[in-house]
């Protein structure tokens, strides 16, 4: 992983060193202070999930209902780069939370941390930051950052977002083409105000990683051949952990100016490294991460409605796992509100339709409706696991005025399993409320 890693970056380089004769980014710098931006991102989130069939709660061990709600605000400052051959910039974030609603019995939607009594914390912040250079179209920086890698990407699903440590250089030399490599040593989870090692992290269910701790090297490649078609190679190496591979390929094909065809394919190859190979991350007695994972998805766009089927498909030793890569690191068809469809063998279908009520007169609001289905899950001696979840959103953007870009969305999901799969995900509906209120200072 290391010699390819490298590879990447003296590539990123030396297309730099060839094209200084070319207009860049950092041609057309115009200072430190000057290409600055401040944002502040306004949030607040109610959620709860409610288990069915005499399920409890798994976090707090009490009844099967969780229920909490807060106000966070994200604050980032991006400086611009200072002129010259290499710029030079810092950016800074500082964010925090606070609990509006939500008890002990009812914890663990993955909005707040739990202080030392088990109660979940009344407010939560913490702050960070980074330095950067670029040379030509190619930037390194260093520092606490979002990344949003295929195979590492910072979850931004609750209240707070996490916050990754380490290095990321990309390079956008050539036209159409990304190149980037990084090295990543701590994770911050959304509800942790402190850098956790990597393997230390939490997913929204507070299942941690299995005791491990390293770093992640990462890196990727991405393509334009035309505006049409896209593809996509990445991998990384999680120390002591599990190596992974992903591509994608991304087809539009217009029919007319209001029909077109998308065609969107995913994949996935975990491969175990070391102690990976010999941990029951599960729980349920199977050893081991290696885990082939793909999806393709074909959409068809009418006007404001939009048609989605897509297949997904798991195999290998044990199911998908993530987590200690990012909360978000999963870029597949079926991931959705609750379960991602990523079972041990399984093979899942999804339905979708979206409609956009702009074409309708009413600029701004969305709907989207989807149901996915998944089955040959092969359980631990329980039989063949089964899973079916629908989904139902509804959201609307402001689109002038004093509140423009302020934003409200709803959405509702019904996850049920059969008996062989419970054990592994219980029955539940899950409400959330999202307003969110993006406001650009400088």
């Amino acid at each position: 992983m290391r010699v390819m890693k490298w590879s990447m970056i003296a590539l990123a380089v030396a297309a730099g060193t060839s094209q200084f004769a070319m207009a860049s980014s950092q041609d057309e710098s115009k200072g430190f202070i000057d290409d600055s931006s401040l944002k502040l991102k306004t949030r607040f989130e109610y959620m709860n999930r409610d288990y069915k069939n005499g399920a409890s709660n798994p976090s707090s061990g009490t009844a099967g209902y969780r229920q909490d709600s807060g106000l966070s605000q994200l604050l980032t400052y991006e400086s611009g780069f200072t002129q010259g051959i290499v710029g030079f910039g810092l950016d800074a974030m500082a964010m925090g939370s606070v609990k509006t609603d939500g008890g002990s019995g009812k914890r663990g939607n993955g909005l707040f941390a739990n202080d030392s009594e088990g109660n979940p914390e009344k407010s939560q912040g913490k702050v960070g930051g980074a330095v950067k250079l670029r040379l030509s179209d190619t930037t390194l920086k260093y520092g606490q950052q979002f990344v949003a890698s295929p195979v590492f990407a910072t979850d931004d699903s609750r209240l707070l977002p996490e916050v990754a440590t380490g290095t990321l250089l990309t390079s956008k030399e050539i036209k159409g083409l990304e190149l980037s490599a990084g090295r990543f040593t701590a994770l911050s989870k959304q509800t942790g105000m402190a850098r956790d090692s990597i393997g230390g992290v939490s997913d929204e269910d507070g299942n941690h990683g299995k005791g491990l701790s390293g770093g992640i090297n990462i890196f990727g490649a991405s393509y334009a051949f035309t505006d049409n078609f896209t593809a996509a190679l990445a991998a990384s190496d999680a120390e002591e952990y599990f190596k992974k591979y992903y591509a994608n390929l991304n087809l539009t094909l217009p029919i007319n100016d209001e029909q077109s065809l998308n065609f969107d394919l995913n994949a996935y190859k975990t491969k175990g490294d070391k102690r990976g190979d010999t941990i029951d991350f599960l729980g349920d007695g199977v050893l081991g991460v290696d885990n082939n994972l793909w999806s393709l998805a074909a959409a068809y766009s009418l006007g404001a409605h939009k048609f989605t089927l897509a297949y997904q498909q798991s195999s290998g030793d044990n199911a998908y796992y993530y987590g200690v890569d990012g909360n978000s690191t999963i870029f597949v068809s079926n991931s959705i509100q609750i379960s991602d469809f990523v079972g041990r063998e399984e093979k899942s279908y999804q339905a979708r339709y979206d409609l956009n009520m702009a074409t309708y007169g009413v600029p701004g609001l969305s709907f989207m409706t989807r149901y996915v289905m998944g089955d040959n899950i092969k359980t631990n001696g329980l039989g063949e696991g089964k899973e079916n979840e629908w989904n139902l959103e509804s959201k609307y953007v402001v689109q002038e005025g004093p509140a423009k870009d302020l934003s409200f969305r709803a959405r509702f999901a019904n996850y049920r399993s059969n008996g062989a799969y419970s054990a592994y995900s219980a029955d539940n509906y899950d409400t959330r409320l999202i307003i969110e209120y993006p406001l650009s200072i400088l």
